[in-house]
């Protein structure tokens, strides 16, 4: 509840558009004395510091509710009052764009899910349209990742990267490519307990060399051993023949494909 909370006031992990929120609005339905359905919506600055995509613009940044169920059938309607609650904050504040998203504070919680179906439905009978990209969520037993073995001619850099723990492959005079890790998904801070999660943050090749996607994650699956990280997050997006390779990269590794998830929700 905290991790909720703290999300409703500031997301500092989001510092470059967080920066840019100049109001933030929590609204909830309920039926029966009890919450079902919640949104968060995000109104961005209209000045000059504000990236273009963000400037002036309105977004729902998530939207929950409750599937229509036997034990609770009239669910639905509170979500539709609720969905028709946020389009008018959206309109109340005469943003030039409105946006919808379901950026839920949990690792790997973007976008509309595919498990999500019911919220898909809430956005687009609001007017709501999925004009971005998909994304495919992967994950991995950090025990299942490719065994530590020498590669010949190749050593390895445990260095601080953009976004965590760097490993990079070097012959004498080259870097080869690197992968990071980012250990902190779990922090204390974030959630009830932690969860041995971790993500990549990036994955890149610059001298292609049979085996070095092997042993980039290898390198750092032993790392990952040695802290705690049971089970490790990967993302690719699903549009072109070499996302389709990336992901058979990964899924040659270990990983296993989680979910999907559609970015990118525009009000028409």
């Amino acid at each position: 509840m905290n991790t909720v909370l703290s999300e409703l006031q500031r997301q500092p992990d989001e510092f470059i558009t967080d920066p840019w929120v100049a109001e933030r609005v929590t609204l909830v339905a309920e039926q029966r004395q009890y919450v079902v359905a919640g949104a968060h919506l995000l109104r961005y600055r209209a000045d000059a510091e504000v990236g273009q995509d963000y400037r002036d613009a309105g977004e729902i940044n998530w939207f929950v509710c409750h599937p229509t169920a036997s034990f609770w059938p009239d669910s639905e309607d509170a979500a539709e009052l609720l969905m028709a609650a946020c389009v008018a904050q959206l309109a109340r504040w005469n943003v030039r764009v409105r946006y919808a998203e379901g950026a839920l504070p949990a690792p790997a919680v973007y976008g509309v899910p595919r498990p999500w179906p019911h919220i898909r439905a809430a956005y687009e009978r609001a007017g709501f349209r999925h004009t971005g990209g998909t994304e495919v969520i992967l994950i991995a037993e950090v025990a299942d990742l490719p065994s530590l073995t020498p590669l010949a001619g190749v050593s390895v850099d445990r260095t601080l990267g953009e976004c965590g723990t760097r490993f990079t492959a070097r012959t004498d005079r080259h870097a080869l490519g690197f992968i990071e890790i980012d250990t902190a998904l779990s922090r204390p801070e974030r959630h009830a307990r932690s969860g041995g999660l971790a993500d990549i943050g990036n994955f890149h090749i610059e001298q292609p060399l049979g085996g070095l996607d092997s042993w980039l994650f290898a390198q750092a699956a032993h790392w990952l051993r040695l802290c705690g990280v049971e089970r490790l997050l990967a993302y690719e997006n699903a549009e072109t023949a070499e996302d389709a390779e990336a992901i058979g990269r990964l899924t040659a590794a270990g990983f296993h494909e989680l979910t999907r998830t559609d970015r990118g929700w525009v009000h028409q």
